[in-house]
């Protein structure tokens, strides 16, 4: 059993119930993936290093990355990412499906979110600001970020302008509403990290290392 399996974001959709009811879902395109290297880095940490196959096969591929793949025998991945495995299957030149998953299975999402770049507190983390009428002069800013007495310093976690976005967050419990098989897609309930298009890492809830 392995951990999880390498996935694109398609987008979000919804899908009706048998009693009509509406359940808005992600689309991912979860694999295939080959595996392309195996890991025993210490007592019950074995990891399976898979390749991310897509519909356009790589241009540009370095001599180490080119020996790296050909001593797999398998074609180069753009994209390689490193899942834990509870035993020693699947072996190096195995294909990782999405049938790996079934329906009503509980997964975790990870993923880099979008980034925003440099923002102010009121987007940053929703401050309200000062008054908008004419001479205020306090109007988007985020007042006052110390005191002049004791400690006579910034308080640590002091929110402030700066980078927003474009971090690696894990949606945890997400519910699998659909298998997709022969495409090769998995329907998630709920919203997941990042843009359209985003690789992303989707995960067994129920792994267990032995």
């Amino acid at each position: 059993m392995i951990q999880g399996i390498i996935g694109k974001k398609i987008g979000m959709t919804q899908i009706f119930t048998d009693d009509g009811r509406v359940i808005p879902v992600t689309m991912i395109q979860a694999g295939p993936c080959l595996v392309v290297q195996k890991k025993n880095i210490a007592k019950q940490r074995a990891k399976a290093q898979l390749g991310f196959v897509e519909p356009k096969p790589v241009k540009h591929v370095t001599k180490p990355q080119k020996g790296h793949f050909e001593k797999a025998k398998v074609p180069p991945t753009r994209r390689l990412h490193e899942f834990l495995m509870a035993e020693d299957e699947p072996g190096v030149g195995d294909t990782i499906s999405v049938d790996i998953f079934s329906e009503n299975e509980i997964v975790n999402v990870r993923g880099t979110t979008k980034g925003k770049g440099f923002q102010g507190v009121v987007r940053r983390y929703g401050y309200a600001g000062g008054r908008a009428t004419h001479g205020s002069m306090f109007h988007r800013q985020m007042g006052s970020s110390g005191s002049t007495t004791y400690p006579g310093e910034v308080i640590k976690g002091k929110g402030m302008p700066g980078r927003m976005g474009g971090k690696q967050k894990t949606v945890m419990g997400l519910q699998v509403v659909k298998v997709d098989k022969e495409r090769n897609l998995l329907l998630v309930r709920g919203a997941v990290p990042g843009f359209n298009g985003n690789y992303i890492y989707v995960l067994k809830n129920s792994f267990k290392r032995r």
